[in-house]
């Protein structure tokens, strides 16, 4: 039994990676929408939710859950029947739970510092050691493709290739095929192609 599952979400925002998982799970869901330009995700209603002010956030029942790397999990082991999550005891969880892990706690700090072109200067005092280091442990595993667990499709796949479509638009990393097909494969799925439409009438709407 899942339950009410609530989304609070920002056109245009991390939050459109955690509408498209809930569409390929096929998820029961209610979205809660706000307009960052005009502030209401720094607002007290929303503060309550998540003091950081962030999205995505979900309320599933009366638990509040944050971070990208805490939602993508816990709403793909709440949908098994979906299968995009190696249940535990498959030889395919550890290294799920390691890249859900991977690319808040090294590849988007790692990518921080190459924007703000901040030098690190001795690799043995950050968690991630260089972008560098990390930029090529990514494409190594992508070069196992399709997806990022190799041929299976999972909720891994939504959250990066949401995010690498995003840094790709915006030339934050260096070119590679690897990241290109791999990016083209992820965001051509229709459940992908769907949201982003609906995104992109969420975030018109908010202009208007």
């Amino acid at each position: 039994m899942t339950s009410h599952i609530t989304l609070y979400h920002c056109p245009h925002s991390r939050s459109t990676g955690v509408i498209t998982l809930l569409e390929e799970l096929k998820a029961p869901y209610q979205l809660h929408v706000m307009n960052m330009k005009k502030g209401e995700n720094r607002e007290a209603a929303y503060l309550s939710v998540n003091p950081m002010g962030k999205v995505p956030a979900i309320r599933h029942d009366d638990a509040i859950v944050t971070e990208q790397a805490a939602i993508y999990p816990y709403l793909a082991d709440l949908f098994p029947d979906a299968k995009l999550a190696p249940p535990i005891g498959d030889p395919q969880r550890g290294p799920y739970l390691r890249w859900m892990a991977f690319y808040g706690s090294c590849f988007e700090p790692a990518l921080v510092d190459r924007w703000l072109k901040r030098e690190v200067e001795d690799k043995k005092t950050t968690g991630y050691g260089n972008f560098d280091d990390v930029f090529t442990t990514l494409v190594g595993q992508l070069s196992n493709g399709p997806y990022m667990l190799g041929g299976r499709f999972t909720a891994l796949d939504v959250l990066w290739g949401g995010a690498l479509g995003w840094m790709t638009a915006f030339d934050l990393l260096p070119k590679r095929q690897e990241i290109t097909d791999y990016v083209a494969r992820v965001q051509g799925r229709p459940a992908a192609v769907e949201v982003r439409r609906r995104d992109d009438e969420m975030a018109a709407a908010q202009a208007g």
